[in-house]
């Protein structure tokens, strides 16, 4: 009979799933979230006709609203109550994450463990609320001149109680969608904000496809260009899943040691992922431009033809178009910077180093300490830009191509990478789960043995 070890080592028991009780009420937690969060993302603002919003809906098609209307599942083409989605809380955690960098205050609560991590995410949940506000304010002005421009009545009673109702909708709306992220983190498997965030863009793909197929039937697509394009997307499924795997191992030995056979020195490695950052860069880049961009979108239709600022606004939005080369730009310079400012955040080298001198650890031929340190900072910079270059090329170039195509863009690079990257991640968590399950239940059967032995 094979050995606890032997048996754990064989690798993943897909049959025992149906044992793993824990497991199961976890998934159950995670769809239940999600169905919640679509129901939501059909509860239109108090005070708004559908009907007159989906026509509006049609005319004012395109843009960079329609980019950020992926991300929340089509909730703010329709108005509902979540129609800005996570993208407020993301924002707020951006700076507050920024603030922590800067602030010496801040970064001395940071330091404090679980009770600054507490009050840091009471501050984001602060800011959360501010930015809504001022979103939901410029949302709904928004949405009364803009139907007026357009001929229609999506506002059923336009005026100040319309707006306030719509600000605290909105305000709901967010921090439940929070809220309910955070129940799935601790309760249920993979990351929450994540997860919420792919099922929106989830929810687009069945009539994406439709949409596409639809073209080969009739003749609107070529039928060569829609298995390139079926080709494309494979491929860049294929190409971020070998990227997200990528590492780069550094050799750490330690001090050697008697043992039974003889002196032997322990070795290991310390895996440094050349995406360290993961699908966070491209999040926070499109939360930074969701807020200005949708005040100038709104604004742009409330000032249009009110003199030079007006006109600057509406200008304003024509370069900022989806699939521009300043939207580009800004979006891709976004990639980059959270790509090295979240891998700083999240692998301190100066720890790193400390943490193995302490443990008589140390890399072959590196002193420890601060040469250590320096070598850490060295390789994790030159693996960050591959990684950026690697974010920006997925997100970019395939936003380009499908722009330049005319091409539903919820098949670009951002969508397939947030998609790929999370589904990657929950399904590393459920196989966590299971193997915990597993072991548990070796331990339990070694415990029973050594009982019948006595």
């Amino acid at each position: 009979m094979a050995s606890a070890a032997d048996q754990l080592a064989s690798g993943l028991n897909l049959s025992k799933f149906g044992q793993a009780t824990e497991l199961k009420k976890r998934l159950w937690f995670t769809l239940g979230a999600l169905i919640i969060f679509r129901m939501l993302s059909y509860v239109p603002l108090p005070g708004v006709d559908p009907t007159q919003l989906g026509l509006l809906a049609q005319r004012t098609q395109g843009g960079v609203l329609d980019f950020f209307n992926t991300f929340s599942g089509g909730a703010l083409e329709r108005m509902s109550v979540i129609a800005l989605g996570v993208m407020p809380y993301i924002t707020a955690s951006i700076v507050v994450q920024l603030a922590t960098s800067l602030s010496p205050q801040l970064a001395a609560i940071k330091k404090e463990g679980e009770s600054g991590r507490k009050k840091l995410n009471q501050y984001t949940r602060y800011g959360t609320v501010a930015l809504t506000a001022v979103q939901g304010y410029v949302i709904a002005v928004g949405l009364e001149t803009l139907g007026a421009t357009q001929g229609l009545a999506p506002v059923v009673e336009p005026g100040m109680l319309f707006r306030v109702a719509a600000v605290i909708s909105l305000i709901g709306g967010t921090m439940f969608l929070m809220w309910l992220g955070e129940q799935i983190t601790s309760r249920g498997v993979g990351n929450g904000i994540s997860l919420i965030i792919m099922a929106g863009i989830v929810a687009h793909l069945p009539t994406t496809l439709v949409q596409l197929f639809e073209g080969g039937r009739t003749g609107s697509m070529n039928p060569v260009t829609l298995v390139a394009i079926m080709a494309a997307v494979a491929g860049l499924v294929l190409f971020i899943c070998f990227m997200e795997r990528a590492q780069r191992r550094i050799l750490i030995q330690y001090p050697k040691r008697q043992t039974q056979r003889g002196v032997q020195s322990e070795r290991s490695h310390l895996p440094l992922k050349i995406n360290t950052a993961g699908v966070i860069p491209p999040i926070f880049a499109s939360s930074l431009l969701l807020m200005p961009l949708t005040i100038s979108q709104f604004a742009g239709q409330q000032q249009a033809g009110a003199g030079w600022w007006g006109d600057f606004i509406i200008t304003v939005n024509q370069y900022l178009q989806h699939g521009s080369l300043v939207y580009m730009l800004l979006y891709g310079a976004g990639i980059i910077f959270f790509s090295f400012f979240y891998t700083a955040v999240v692998f301190n080298p100066e720890e790193t180093a400390d943490n193995l001198k302490r443990y008589g650890g140390f890399i072959p031929g590196i002193r420890p300490g601060k040469n250590t340190e320096a070598y850490f900072d060295y390789v994790l910079t030159r693996i960050t830009v591959i990684g950026a270059a690697y974010l920006t090329i997925i997100c970019l170039l395939p936003e380009y191509l499908v722009s330049a195509l005319a091409i539903p863009f919820y098949l670009g690079g951002t969508s397939l990478l947030i998609v790929v990257n999370v589904t990657m991640d929950t399904v590393t968590q459920i196989q966590s789960h299971l193997l915990a399950h597993q072991y548990g239940d070796l331990i339990k059967k070694a415990k029973l043995k050594g009982g019948r032995l006595r």
